[in-house]
């Protein structure tokens, strides 16, 4: 049964089936999920058996997201059409990968929410929300996204924004056994799914920003019972250490790093590998960025930005991999792991591989953490000029550090990174990785105003770069592209070009096809070996999402869930569902419903030269990161020049101070700034939004012609 949340239900399913002509499958006896996923299934994904199943997040163990799937081909995908589709009750950010199990298809939201349909009709067999409170959001760096789940045993794996780990029947819905991750009172956040083992959930956090230790925890399927634990970044030596590996690392960190840095969390990217029998973990960024603030002179600060085998049944570390030794822009080393076999000089190798934020590709083998390549796979990369192959290390530009020099520095590629959570793919037949590519630059400031009290701890000035950035004459290449990879050869095969568009998640097949949602809209499939486009679909919203196919009673299928806004674009509508597509389908999505053009209408100027400039301080410092520079939205978040809450002092200081908005996610500051600080924000916000008006203006009569740009 199709869902929607602005229809009554049993006309708009009625109506949907008979569209689809689907109707005499209502009479068709009722589905029962079981989610029997095991250690052999997994091995054998690949089997006839099991060809049909997504039944991880990247569909196997090795997570290269490839399809053996071959009924929807380069020669038939046109015939594409949509078989069913789902609305989902949020209009926030959708990043998830969905699993379908022997004809379940499950997927989960925003808010961690989590559906159970049919997957060959759509109709909804339960769901359940875990009511994570909506103060929460303030704990989540970028939106309270959820990018999936795990199914093990007639069970369903579930993290949510609130940090806790939840398993549930497959058949019901129901809470089986529900742990925190974290201790009381921990700011920290889970966006990632879940992967489950041989009987071990494995799972990691989010809040890097916020000083916090990030570490990887296994907890036993079966009970909930935590199993073990290992930590990235080492604890108050006072304390003692965990193990020999954080005694090691405390030598790589300086001063009180244990008060004024840390991070490391591995927020998405953890996989694990029979061959080995690893956990493979990538590990988070530092807090606060610049490496010297948060280790006054130096070291590598182990185990930040790295990639990390654990044994599966101890944790215990076996070999580890840093990418970004010192690291300063956020290059965290959450982007996807993945392993393949491939021949490299004529010999064998079991690999893992990953295209993280910082630019660079690396290929390691997977055995013993031996780095085989590194190269650049995007361009205009200057944090460093290379990687040194004889010693793993890059070879840092020492201009980009700006911490040390005290001088903003223009570095790409941005804080947002080369490649940053959009899942890749791999396609064995053709031997490339298709990976969501960006190529951008950032105007990185340092500031020593790190005692944010709402946790955050970042130290970089979002003030001093829009004054770096307006002194740049020539603006930065900021473009995304879909971009094939050839990791032995280590060069580009080709690439998509998205202009200041975005790439989403790819689903490589074995029909010769991989498969791509973007900002602008779209869902595509393109031929893998030359990335021709061959066809389309309009998703009414930014589809950033990883892909996925199955098939159910011999028919294949492809699902893919949309849900995205760029920045700026906060009034447009944030279609957030998910959307399954077939050969010969003819559904259709019902027509948008446009949404007013906002109007700038914002009360006269006000404030004092120096309450405004105070208030674009308090903006830069505690607003910016959601509401973007000069109140521009950022995505998901309201662009505040056009805010109705400007015209009065009362309701402004009801929900910056207050919390009015709480359960939304607006939590209140009054913590951090106080009321006469929320009004030089509002003057600040107010003078934003006159300016902003006057510039939609026609010029008065006679008035004469604006100078070009630059002159």
């Amino acid at each position: 049964m199709t869902v929607s949340r602005s229809l009554v239900l049993g006309l708009f399913t009625l109506a949907f089936m008979n569209a689809c002509g689907k109707r005499a499958e209502q009479a068709a006896p009722a589905l029962k999920p079981q989610a029997q996923v095991t250690a052999a299934r997994l091995l054998g994904a690949s089997d006839p058996a099991n060809a049909g199943q997504w039944m991880s997040h990247g569909r196997d163990y090795s997570e290269q997201r490839f399809s053996p799937l071959t009924k929807i081909s380069a020669d038939n995908v046109a015939q594409l059409g949509l078989a069913w589709f789902a609305d989902f009750d949020t209009r926030r950010g959708q990043e998830s990968t969905p699993l379908v199990v022997d004809g379940v298809l499950y997927v989960t939201t925003a808010w961690s929410k989590l559906y159970a349909y049919e997957a060959k009709t759509g109709k909804e067999l339960w769901k359940y929300d875990p009511m994570v409170p909506g103060e929460w959001a303030v704990n989540a760096c970028c939106d309270v996204v959820n990018r999936g789940v795990a199914a093990w045993n007639g069970r369903i794996y579930l993290a949510t924004i609130d940090a806790r780990l939840i398993a549930l029947d497959a058949a019901t819905g129901k809470v089986v056994w529900d742990v925190l991750t974290i201790e009381k009172g921990q700011p920290y956040s889970i966006t990632g799914a879940p992967r489950v083992a041989r009987g071990k959930v494995l799972i990691g956090q989010g809040g890097s920003e916020f000083s916090m230790r990030g570490y990887v925890s296994a907890y036993d399927a079966e009970t909930g019972k935590l199993d073990w634990r290992w930590y990235v970044v080492p604890g108050d030596p006072a304390r003692g250490f965990e193990n020999p590996q954080m005694e090691a690392a405390a030598k790589t960190w300086k001063g009180d790093w244990w008060k004024t840095g840390g991070g490391g969390a591995p927020w998405d990217s953890i996989i694990y590998d029979p061959a080995t029998n690893y956990v493979l973990v990538g590990t988070g960024s530092g807090a606060p960025w610049p490496s010297e603030y948060r280790s006054p002179g130096g070291g590598d600060n182990l185990y930040l930005s790295s990639i990390v085998a654990l044994d599966l049944d101890t944790g215990k570390y076996a070999w580890h991999y840093q990418t970004t030794p010192g690291e300063s822009w956020d290059y965290d080393n959450t982007s996807q792991l993945f392993t393949a076999d491939l021949q490299l000089n004529g010999q064998p190798r079991h690999v893992v591989m990953q295209a993280p934020k910082n630019g660079f590709f690396y290929m390691l083998d997977a055995k013993s953490g031996e780095l085989l390549s590194a190269e650049a796979y995007v361009p205009g990369v200057n944090w460093a000029r290379g990687i040194d192959r004889k010693t793993g290390r890059p070879i840092i530009n020492p201009a980009a550090n700006y911490g040390r020099t005290g001088k903003g520095a223009l570095v790409s590629p941005f804080y947002g990174g080369a490649h940053n959570w959009q899942p890749l793919s791999f396609h064995p037949g053709t031997g490339l990785v298709y990976i969501p590519a960006n190529q951008s630059s950032y105007a990185y400031v340092a500031t020593r105003e790190d005692d944010n009290p709402m946790g955050q701890k970042l130290s970089i000035s979002f003030a001093g770069n829009q004054q770096m950035m307006s002194r740049i004459r020539k603006p930065p290449v900021s473009e995304g592209f879909l971009l094939a990879w050839d990791p032995v050869k280590q060069k580009e095969a080709w690439r998509v070009p998205l202009g200041s568009g975005r790439s989403g998640g790819t689903l490589a097949t074995a029909g010769g096809l991989v498969f791509a949602g973007n900002s602008g809209n779209e869902f595509a499939a393109y031929r893998a070996t030359t990335g021709e486009k061959l066809w389309r679909a309009d998703t009414q919203s930014g589809t950033m999402a990883g892909p996925v196919t199955f098939e159910v009673d011999g028919e294949q299928y492809v699902a893919v869930v949309a849900g995205f806004r760029q920045t700026g674009n906060y009034y447009a509508p944030n279609n957030s569902r998910l959307l399954v597509y077939k050969p010969g389908a003819t559904g259709t999505l019902p027509p948008e419903v446009p949404f007013p053009e906002p109007v700038l209408s914002p009360p006269p100027a006000f404030g004092t030269p120096a309450t405004v400039a105070h208030g674009e301080a308090i903006y830069g410092r505690f607003c910016s990161t959601c509401h973007g520079s000069d109140g521009l939205s950022r995505g998901m978040f309201p662009d505040l020049r056009y805010s109705g809450a400007l015209i009065s002092a009362a309701v402004f200081k009801s929900i910056v101070i207050d919390g009015a908005l709480a359960k939304n996610g607006m939590v209140s500051f009054a913590t951090a700034i106080s009321a006469d600080d929320a009004e030089a924000v509002r003057a600040y916000m107010v003078g934003k939004a006159n300016q902003a008006k006057a510039a939609l203006a026609p010029p008065p009569a006679g008035a004469p012609a604006a100078a070009p740009h630059g002159g």
